[in-house]
């Protein structure tokens, strides 16, 4: 009986060692990267903060349901940042970011989504948007916009396209 390391000699074996490892990890990258985050829910003893960051999201859903969006992710987080909601609206992929404010001091809420926090939802839409893509669009990505649903006191905005990507 010969052993592999008699049979194709050990360089050669070395190579298929080295290809099978690649293409495994080729594998879990593209499951993992197929997998869309479950949205969190906040913990038993989440704050009073987060607790009302989840109810402002609830809210939005609501929202965008009615005005007769789809929502296909909540809460989507990565390296890069985190989504708040990802819809369908009359065939337009939509990255939504929520936000809230008690109050329209400093410009409120809509003024709080900054351009320091603009380029951490596009990354992070760059991130997802090949795994929404091959799960809800299997004939090729979708027009992409992001929006902003600025919520207060009583009132709710729907901003659509509320950003644009540059670059």
């Amino acid at each position: 009986m010969h052993t592999d390391d008699e049979r194709y000699g050990g360089e050669e074996l070395a190579y298929r060692l080295a290809a099978r490892a690649q293409q495994d990890a080729v594998r879990a990258r593209t499951r993992r990267a197929a997998r869309t985050a479950r949205p969190r829910q906040p913990r038993a003893g989440a704050s009073p903060r987060q607790k009302l960051g989840s109810q402002a999201e609830a809210r939005a859903s609501r929202h965008l349901q009615a005005a007769g969006a789809i929502v296909l992710a909540r809460n989507l987080r990565c390296r890069s940042g985190e989504i708040d909601l990802i819809i369908l609206d009359r065939g337009t992929l939509a990255f939504v970011e929520v936000r809230y404010r008690g109050s329209d001091r400093y410009g409120g809420a809509a003024a709080s989504v900054n351009q320091r926090k603009q380029q951490r939802l596009i990354r992070a839409a760059r991130f997802f948007l090949p795994a929404i893509t091959r799960r809800h669009f299997p004939n090729g990505s979708p027009p992409c916009r992001f929006d902003v649903i600025a919520l207060g006191p009583g009132t709710t905005q729907w901003l659509k396209q509320a950003f644009a990507q540059t670059g």
